[in-house]
């Protein structure tokens, strides 16, 4: 075996590490696995001093031309808690202002280049044509295609011109699925000529700018019967590559979702990803199986599965992103910093959305808010919003009577006293309402501040944020004290 082939192969993966400070053992796992790339999550970001030290430590572990990659979207997927919280997709398609999403795109990438993340996996390009999708929701930046494409192409723009790559996702489409793959395996069963007009389209109209893009856990039928799209040669290579002609870097989803690694594992799928035309298998959470798949790399080369040009053509294009985006720490001057925070105020100010003729509470009324205690992470946002921090937002401006509960099981409302005062219910997970609340929550009010789709669920106006940023909550609030309007247009319809 080639000193070459071992190289090709550690290069071919992106791997995460395991806190906010690189040891030695574990600097010493990276340099001999031979990986480059590197994906970094919550547990990785604690602050900015952390992470500014675990990007400057990767790089003197494994030389300063690497590939440090971040889920930076906006809204509830946003990996940093001291950078500015910017405005979900959806909710910059409920604002609809391509100059808008060019700054808030150029302005999320100045946080990443302070830090040195050089790839941003994002923006979602899937689009919202099924209410029931448990994991895109308001992570999309809508249903029109067209519009869609406009919104992220903006957003692209102005994040390159801050000297940051992109990676779309997820390729062909993970809209119009039931199912979360971190969980199972969706199947999106449509005609090509649908797919192509419909769940294709803004791939297709954003596969000249997009430096990178990440393919989808799901199985399409009519492209290719036997393959998810992740494995699929018919859907990477002849689809993407030969019919869209895409030249940028194909990175998988992550290999531990149970779509996957439950099937295939992740060394067998990394070796078949890389053959089907993917240039990174985002092989995460497992030491060992990042070992496995450099080795099964190296031997789908020997069995004659995988050749060694296309891991060359795999490395090239990673070069080719790592050269013109480059791993480089920036200063974040305070003075911008706090200009692209007023910016991301005024997008969540701005898609303040109104549904179903909502009307504020009475002047120095109190407000009844019925509230979850906490919103844990659905695994693909981080946590949702507890309880204390809404109600300490609020409690700024009303006097507040707090009903909490634990699960949506335990509240009863036909004990909620009878009284007459204004009662606000809050949304803060993902999580759609059952047939039982629909028959009988009955709020004044209903605050969707996470799904937007909740907002059709209770028989009830609502008021629609799309996120629980901290600025998304005071636009809340202002409203609420009528002093901003919901200008926003719902980007896709309520079902």
């Amino acid at each position: 075996m080639s000193d070459t082939l071992q190289q090709l192969a550690g290069q071919a993966l992106m791997v995460d590490v395991a806190g906010p400070r690189l040891g030695e053992d574990e600097a010493a796992f990276l340099q001999q696995l031979g990986a480059r790339a590197i994906c970094l999550f919550r547990r990785n970001v604690p602050d900015e001093a952390s992470i500014r030290r675990l990007i400057a430590d990767l790089q003197c572990a494994l030389g300063e031309d690497i590939l440090i990659g971040m889920d930076q979207e906006g809204g509830a997927v946003m990996r940093t808690l001291f950078l500015p919280a910017a405005p979900s997709a959806m909710a910059l398609g409920a604002v609809d202002d391509a100059e808008l999403a060019a700054k808030v795109g150029a302005a999320v990438a100045r946080g990443l280049a302070s830090l040195g993340v050089n790839w941003n996996f994002a923006p979602v390009l899937d689009l919202n044509n099924n209410p029931d999708n448990p994991v895109i929701s308001e992570r999309s930046f809508g249903e029109n295609p067209l519009k869609a494409a406009r919104l992220a192409r903006a957003w692209i723009s102005g994040h390159l011109s801050e000297g940051v790559a992109c990676c779309v996702k997820h390729f062909p489409g993970h809209g119009d699925t039931h199912t979360d793959s971190h969980l199972d395996l969706p199947v999106v069963d449509k005609p090509k000529a649908e797919l192509r007009d419909y769940e294709l389209s803004p791939f297709a109209a954003l596969a000249d700018l997009a430096p990178g893009m990440m393919s989808a856990h799901i199985r399409f039928p009519t492209l290719d019967a036997d393959w998810p799209a992740t494995l699929s040669p018919a859907i990477l290579r002849q689809l993407l590559r030969e019919q869209l002609g895409y030249q940028g870097v194909m990175i998988t989803d992550g290999m531990n979702m149970k779509a996957i690694r439950e099937r295939w594992g992740q060394p067998q799928g990394s070796a078949q990803a890389l053959a089907a035309g993917a240039d990174l298998s985002l092989v995460l959470q497992f030491q060992d199986e990042m070992e496995e798949s450099k080795q099964a790399l190296i031997d789908a080369v020997a069995a004659g599965r995988l050749s060694e040009a296309r891991l060359q053509e795999a490395a090239t294009r990673v070069d080719a992103l790592i050269r013109r985006y480059p791993s480089r720490q920036r200063d974040y001057e305070p003075a911008q910093r706090a200009a692209d925070a007023e910016l991301f105020a005024e997008a969540w100010r701005r898609a303040l959305t109104a549904h179903g003729q909502p009307q504020r509470p009475p002047v120095g009324a109190t407000l009844r808010l019925v509230v979850q205690d906490q919103a844990p992470s659905d695994g693909v946002s981080e946590a949702g919003l507890s309880a204390d921090a809404l109600i300490a937002r609020l409690s700024r401006r009303f006097s507040l009577e707090v009903i909490r509960y634990q699960s949506r099981e335990e509240l009863d409302w036909r004990r909620l006293p009878q009284d007459g005062r204004y009662t606000v219910v809050a949304s803060t997970t993902r999580e759609r309402y059952g047939a039982r609340e629909r028959a009988e929550w009955r709020p004044d009010l209903h605050l969707a501040l996470w799904n937007p789709y909740a907002a059709a669920d209770l028989e009830a106006p609502a008021l629609i944020s799309y996120g629980f940023a901290d600025a998304a909550l005071d636009a809340v609030a202002q409203w609420l004290a009528g002093e901003i309007e919901a200008a926003g247009v719902l980007p896709a319809r309520l079902q």
